[in-house]
């Protein structure tokens, strides 16, 4: 589907779309007909090479394409990694809508931006082939999505950029994947439906697998996790997928949030709370994902993946406000709240983990809180965390992919607020603010002094209204922020 080319063979490509990026302060063409294309676009009073503006030419003297798109970068030192990626996956949108089946793009001349050309073609890649993901499992889509990429690269530049592009679609495909099972309606995925398709998905990549269901998990005593189950006649399941390459030196742990559909329990969401609560299992979607994608591209790091998978549901046998129950750690826990149950699952899963495996760091991704939404908004991700070095490679990490995060702080004491008369602690406290913090604070009881870094994905998880290059549901968000992580934490040293 996506292949890379020469950019001397531009003038002889025969393609139904030529897209052009334009800069709207610089010329950034290396390729003697770019030049007069772009001056032509920019003769038009629509045009100027603007951000988000673009304009379609029809069988232009010069080239063999049947129509060749420009679009708008804005100026020259504004031009970064999202710039790009927006750009083309706007491209992408518009060639949708035209019915195109195959799109040529070519690639900045790298002298020109002050970013490097390996961010640019991951950039520009990266928006296309997110940008041409429809979901279509229940309905056509009214315009099909594009056949056939390519992009146009300097002669020299061939064979390291086709390299490069082969771990960009690996990252992109993770990402997809993430995003198909968000949107999965929930009565395709209830627990062990959707733990059958992350272990048939992990096994053709190589991973250990491991399921433990409703008998094995009361026998391990996962009294938090099955709390959070006990309303629903769809038993719970934890996955633990393993990624163990020969030689590797260390050993994290990736935890994700695996709720197939939240009601609130006993205490139920609202109307208007409810319709999109199919994405509550989003941070398992990523962690899976991610496991898979670190497998394809043989990562040099032992990874262990936890996906507590649980519908929260309200019945005759659903946990009630005010009971208490013990956690696999052995903690007592006063649940307050049945609407906190994230919190719960995750707890059990990390205290699983860390004394099952001993990690030197342990990572959990979850739609965890409305407060860290109302705290960042819905495009930015909380992150807490007692290691400064692991948040600042993160946060950089977030600042390359564009999956945001923002460094969030665990007040000592907070921790007074989650005290119970009856139990070790509460699962939510009774205020109306910081529940975000508090919220990770219950969770730090549960990693034992283990490296950890809790990040609250609930606002960038799914969006309702259509991105750049993500259509209405499920974003992938954590997938390409991970990898690139894990890409960077694989030459540190814990």
């Amino acid at each position: 589907m996506l292949t890379i080319v020469s950019s001397f063979e531009i003038e002889k490509k025969q393609v139904e779309m030529l897209v052009i990026p334009v800069c709207e302060d610089a010329d950034i063409h290396s390729s003697a007909l770019m030049p007069e294309l772009v001056h032509q676009a920019k003769s038009l009073k629509e045009f100027s090479g603007a951000d988000n503006e673009d304009i379609v030419f029809y069988a232009p003297s010069g080239v063999l394409a049947a129509q060749v798109m420009f679009i708008g970068l804005g100026k020259k030192d504004k031009i970064d990694g999202e710039v790009l990626r927006r750009a083309c996956g706007r491209a992408i949108k518009k060639c949708i809508q035209k019915e195109i089946s195959e799109a040529l793009f070519v690639i900045p001349f790298i002298e020109f931006i002050h970013t490097g050309p390996d961010v640019i073609l991951e950039a520009m890649v990266e928006g296309a082939l997110l940008g041409n993901y429809q979901f279509d499992q229940f309905k056509k889509p009214k315009h099909p999505s594009l056949l056939k990429l390519a992009f146009a690269v300097p002669e020299d530049s061939v064979q390291h950029a086709r390299l490069l592009s082969q771990k960009i679609i690996i990252i992109c495909e993770g990402t997809l994947l993430a995003r198909e099972w968000v949107i999965t309606p929930s009565n395709l995925k209830r627990p062990e439906q959707f733990a059958r398709s992350l272990v048939r998905m992990a096994e053709k990549e190589n991973l250990k697998t491991e399921v433990l269901d409703h008998t094995a998990l009361k026998k391990k005593k996962f009294g938090a996790l099955l709390a959070v189950a006990a309303g629903s006649d769809a038993n719970a399941r934890m996955v633990i997928l393993e990624h163990n390459p020969d030689n590797a030196t260390q050993t994290l742990a990736l935890v994700g949030k695996g709720v197939t559909f939240d009601s609130g329990g006993i205490n139920l969401k609202p109307q208007g709370s409810l319709e999109d609560m199919k994405m509550d299992m989003a941070g398992a979607a990523a962690v899976a994902a991610t496991m898979i994608t670190a497998a394809r591209l043989r990562m040099p790091i032992r990874l262990i993946g936890v996906l507590p998978l649980v519908e929260n549901m309200p019945s005759g046998s659903a946990t009630r406000p005010g009971d208490i129950v013990k956690s696999f750690s052995g903690k007592t826990i006063e649940i307050n709240n049945t609407d906190a149950e994230g919190r719960l699952i995750l707890a059990d899963s990390l205290s699983y983990v860390i004394q099952t495996y001993q990690p030197d760091a342990v990572v959990d991704l979850a739609t965890l809180t409305g407060a860290c939404v109302v705290a960042l908004g819905e495009r930015i991700a909380g992150v807490f965390s007692l290691d400064d070095r692991m948040c600042e490679t993160l946060i950089a990490s977030g600042e390359k992919t564009f999956e945001r995060c923002w460094k969030m702080p665990l007040p000592e004491d907070y921790k007074d607020l989650l005290k119970s008369e009856v139990a070790d602690i509460c699962n939510i406290t009774g205020l109306k603010w910081g529940g975000a913090i508090t919220a990770a604070l219950f969770l730090s009881e549960f990693t034992e002094n283990t490296r950890w870094m809790h990040i609250d994905i609930a606002g960038p998880a799914y969006v309702k209204k259509e991105t750049a290059y993500c259509g209405v549901g499920g974003t992938g968000f954590g997938v390409r922020l991970l990898c690139d992580w894990l890409e960077k934490t694989a030459s540190l040293s814990f």
